[in-house]
């Protein structure tokens, strides 16, 4: 068993146990180089005792050599040194307490909490000792023990309210709601008349089955705030909640006859009215909140919310869109509706739609990546490169450091024939390139590199950017693929090569193209009874459309003495297209290969 974490408003915070971990060490240092202890439990050993000055320097030294060793990992020698510790000083509580984390981890779950209780007796001032032993007690399903601990530490700790809180919660949890409710009245004595308490006591209340003192509850938060309608809109909802709908109409009546415009009763009432089947007026209000422009938008989007629960039928989507598009003719300053009115229209499959409010959003906070992202999404699969464009270099402008911007950007002007820009842009990209950064794409940025440099006969660089992008993805297979097939056409490395093409095929092992390059560095090595077998699959899985597979399977058939195939696969490459090929003609005039 691991020392438990607690948190106190549900069981103590916790994140406090991890937060304050130095903190923890810090104390634990200090009451071990203290050298009076006060002593709690009677007949454990006297009030006060005082180690003599050498032997105090000798706690000191062993206990601190102890935490450096736990501190670097060396458990077993921690653990003998803590109980060497502790039969110098049995009563030093940080020894104690560090022992206790020990017996936790070696599951001797009785002696760690023994040890615990110990160190809370010996330190009562300490809270982290206290809080540990709590957390102990609750993990060990040991209620009453805990509920005891936290009793007493609210004496020992008065100002820290939070352990009120875990008090009833705990409370709670035996059903002793008198003591829960008890615990709530201590804390509003501490912190006054608060929304919170009053929501807890009510809802205690109703555990007991005291309708009366629930709303009482309530009522009284309204008693304390008579100007504040917010509270009186939240009893209106309880009444609503509870079944008390009469109570519940009154009391909003109540709220718009001092506040005639307050929109939170009059979204509260757009619920009434919906619950009761008050259909007419239900339609009417929420067409006056969701068409005026003083309507926080907030609301508005909670209103919407409701109604899109409520929406299934195909007239209810048209009425939907309708409405949408009136409210986002006003002057909208929030992206709350907007981004409602986006799932909306995806739910329904209407995405050239969605996009057109996507850049609505888009206007109202430049900053959000992920509508920026979408809309680079549908701008890829429309495969508009100047949309891309637009949305990369604002993208870059606002959130430099996302370097999908940089890749998709110099992907659009590769795709336009700009090689040289899009070069540039990963030059730039390079230097934005941190620990945040994807390294999927950060491998394909590299590997368009590659591309580009191969293009321009850059060869040392073309090569340089491969490795770069294989560092940051090893199984990026398009690389793998590129770069062996570049190596073959150099004559270069061939070894290399076959191991890389290898990969792809193993992964891919029906793309007629990675079949093709593993066949074609079989080939470059004269393995060309291998290489016939490769080419074979890749004119069975597609490479017979492309003139370049073709070509090569001409190629290979013509070093395996099948000289007639061969021409007849040169006839088809040509047919094909072939344009690109230097020696295509030639071989078929000559009917015989010609290396390139």
């Amino acid at each position: 068993m691991t020392i438990p974490t607690f948190h106190i408003k549900t069981f103590l915070y916790a994140s406090k146990l991890r937060l304050y971990g130095g903190i923890l060490l810090c104390i634990c240092l200090f009451t071990a180089c203290y050298p009076f202890r006060k002593l709690q439990k009677e007949g454990i050993s006297p009030a006060v005792t005082v180690l003599a000055l050498e032997e105090q320097r000798k706690y000191e030294y062993f206990f601190l050599e102890a935490i450096r060793l736990k501190a670097k990992g060396d458990s077993d020698a921690a653990f003998d040194l803590l109980r060497y510790c502790l039969s110098i000083d049995p009563y030093a509580s940080s020894a104690l307490y560090e022992i206790a984390q020990f017996y936790f981890l070696l599951q001797q779950d009785s002696l760690g909490q023994m040890s615990l209780e110990k160190a809370v007796a010996y330190a009562p001032d300490n809270y982290w000792y206290s809080q540990t032993l709590v957390s102990v007690y609750h993990q060990k399903d040991k209620r009453s023990e805990a509920i005891a601990l936290l009793e007493s530490m609210t004496q020992r700790f008065p100002t820290n309210n939070e352990l009120l809180f875990g008090l009833t919660n705990l409370y709670n949890q035996f059903n002793n709601y008198d003591m829960a409710i008890n615990t709530l009245n201590r804390l509003e004595e501490k912190i006054g008349k608060d929304e919170n308490l009053s929501m807890e006591k009510f809802h205690t209340y109703l555990q007991m089955h005291d309708d009366k003192k629930a709303f009482q509850e309530i009522e009284s938060l309204t008693e304390e705030y008579p100007s504040d309608m917010r509270y009186l809109t939240i009893l209106g909802d309880i009444y609503l909640q509870n079944g008390k709908k009469e109570e519940a109409f009154n009391t909003y009546q109540k709220v718009l006859s001092i506040e005639p415009d307050n929109y939170l009763v009059q979204s509260a009432l757009v619920n009434f009215y919906e619950q009761t089947g008050q259909k007419e007026k239900h339609k009417a209000l929420v067409d006056s909140l969701l068409l005026n422009n003083k309507v926080p938008e907030d609301i508005k989007a909670d209103v919407i919310r409701q109604f899109l629960i409520k929406t299934t039928e195909k007239q209810d989507t048209t009425k939907l869109i309708s409405l949408f598009d009136q409210i986002m003719e006003q002057n909208i300053d929030d992206v709350q509706i907007p981004t409602l009115y986006v799932q909306y229209l995806l739910s329904v499959g209407m995405e050239d739609k969605a996009v057109t409010v996507l850049k609505t959003i888009l206007q109202l906070d430049p900053n959000d990546t992920k509508t920026r992202t979408a809309l680079l999404g549908h701008a890829i699969r429309k495969e508009d490169k100047e949309e891309i464009i637009r949305l990369c270099e604002t993208g870059i402008e606002v959130s430099p450091q996302m370097i999908e911007y940089y890749y998709y950007l110099g992907v659009a002007h590769y795709q336009k024939g700009q090689v040289d820009e899009a070069l540039e842009i990963y030059k730039k990209a390079l230097v934005t390139i941190n620990r945040e950064a994807r390294p999927d794409i950060t491998s394909d940025l590299y590997a368009m590199m590659g591309d580009i440099y191969f293009q321009k006969k850059q060869m040392s660089n073309a090569y340089l950017s491969y490795d770069s992008a294989l560092v940051y993805n090893p199984s990026n297979i398009g690389v793998l693929n590129n770069y062996a097939y570049y190596l073959s056409l150099e004559h270069s490395d061939l070894d290399k090569a076959e191991e890389m093409s290898y990969k792809t095929i193993k992964k891919e092992p029906q793309n007629s193209t990675y079949l093709d390059t593993y066949a074609w560095i079989l080939f470059e090595k004269t393995n060309y009874a291998e290489a016939r077998i490769y080419i074979d699959d890749a004119m069975k899985n597609g490479g017979d459309t492309s003139d370049v597979i073709v070509e090569h399977c001409g190629d290979i058939y013509y070093m395996n003495d099948d000289k007639e195939n061969a021409l007849k696969y040169w006839l088809k490459a040509q047919e094909l297209g072939g344009s690109e090929s230097k020696t295509l003609k030639e071989k078929i005039k000559q009917k015989k290969y010609i290396s390139e």
